[in-house]
């Protein structure tokens, strides 16, 4: 089911009436363009967002692999040849040599991990601000917004959902496909 969702942007620029006839086609042109750089940084900040939980979850699998390396080799005998690969090329080592380098790599990894996840949560309060101060609202599509409504009919419990949606991975989408709504 893809999931469409429509950004608005409700700005008290917008309420702005024009002094003089001549300029005001100017300043609409210029505050629909005003309106487009602030639409544009707030997906390129949800770009960011998504950009960031993608490579945490890319660290969390390699720490997985390190954690299933640790747990194969560590009962072993510490003076058995084992194999590594070291920048592509794979080299023979003992356990005794490979078992510290492969928890250091991991402890690494979980400290990334941890920094990533102190860089989202500030990404994504960064974000709820730019969109409080912008007043940038979330809509769903028309034909998810149907299948909402006729989902609620059939069931007594109703699940709130927040206007801003700091996981959405098809903000670029949205941008490029032309779908991005403003609100006059």
């Amino acid at each position: 089911m893809p999931s469409f969702m429509y950004l608005s942007l409700i700005s008290p620029a917008m309420h702005y009436t024009g002094g003089m006839a001549s300029r005001a086609g100017s300043d609409s042109r210029e505050l629909q363009m005003n309106e487009q750089l602030i639409l544009n940084t707030y997906a390129n900040m949800r770009t960011e967002v998504n950009q960031i939980y993608s490579k945490i979850t890319e660290l969390e699998m390699e720490v997985s692999e390190h954690s299933l390396v640790i747990g194969a080799i560590q009962p072993l005998d510490p003076s058995r040849r084992c194999y590594r690969m070291v920048g592509g090329v794979l080299v023979e080592r003992t356990i005794n040599e490979v078992l510290p380098a492969v928890q250091r790599n991991k402890e690494g990894l979980e400290e990334v991990i941890a920094r990533l996840n102190e860089a989202l949560e500030k990404k994504k309060k960064e974000i709820a601000e730019f969109a409080l101060k912008y007043k940038i609202k979330i809509r769903k599509a028309d034909s998810e917004a149907k299948e909402d409504t006729s989902q609620k009919e059939g069931s007594a419990q109703g699940v709130l959902v927040g206007l801003l949606c700091f996981s959405c991975l098809i903000s670029k989408e949205l941008e490029t496909n032309g779908i991005l709504e403003l609100w006059k």
